[in-house]
């Protein structure tokens, strides 16, 4: 089930979500342009009933772990994400000394032509991929978990998932990290989530 076609009653059940940028260009290597993504994702958890289970930020991606709370669905919602990132990262590719400023600009000038938008640049891929998020499959959700944590290990950015600073592997270990992440262990219950969490550090 994809987040585009979920009835009504499954608007906010959760969902493994990844926000791609256009052309895997990567936008997110300068502290400035996470920064964004940091800030945007509080603000949509205090301001617009989004619950953010699991979360990393790599240099062209964005993996979450989401849902919404009642009165909010989360289609729109991520399309909300997209467009208010999207005019601050243009602004700040515009204000910051980016070397790849007329470079990256053009990309998502191109990218918005291709698609046959109307906004003049396009910084996200579209549609959202999206997969459905049992919350009582606890084997489903911690393989999901697991995989979003363990993307800089794989990079080989960082040794240890909870090394890296943009994502939520260190609030899963008890360890506050950038985001206002709801830990999984509400929805699965502690013998899981201690389960999980024993096996950082392997």
């Amino acid at each position: 089930m994809s987040l585009e076609d979920n009835s009504i009653a499954e608007r906010h059940a959760c969902y493994y979500l990844t926000f791609n940028v256009v052309d895997w260009i990567d936008i997110f290597v300068k502290p400035v342009f996470k920064q964004i993504i940091v800030e945007s994702l509080n603000h949509f958890i205090a301001k617009k009933g989004l619950t953010v289970h699991a979360w990393c930020l790599m240099t062209n991606h964005l993996h979450l772990i989401a849902q919404t709370k009642q009165g909010f669905g989360l289609s729109l919602l991520a399309d909300d994400f997209k467009k208010f990132t999207t005019k601050i990262i243009l602004e700040d590719i515009v204000a910051e000394p980016e070397i790849r400023r007329n470079w990256v600009m053009k990309k998502f000038e191109e990218a918005s032509i291709a698609m046959k938008l109307l906004d003049k640049f396009q910084v996200w891929q579209t549609p959202v991929n999206s997969v459905y998020i049992d919350l009582h499959d606890e084997d489903m959700m911690n393989e999901k978990i697991d995989y979003i944590h363990y993307n800089p290990v794989r990079d080989r950015i960082v040794s240890h998932a909870e090394d890296y600073l943009h994502s939520s592997a260190r609030d899963y270990i008890g360890i506050k990290g950038l985001v206002n992440v709801s830990i999984a262990d509400e929805k699965l219950g502690s013998t899981s989530i201690i389960r999980y969490m024993s096996s950082y550090r392997r």
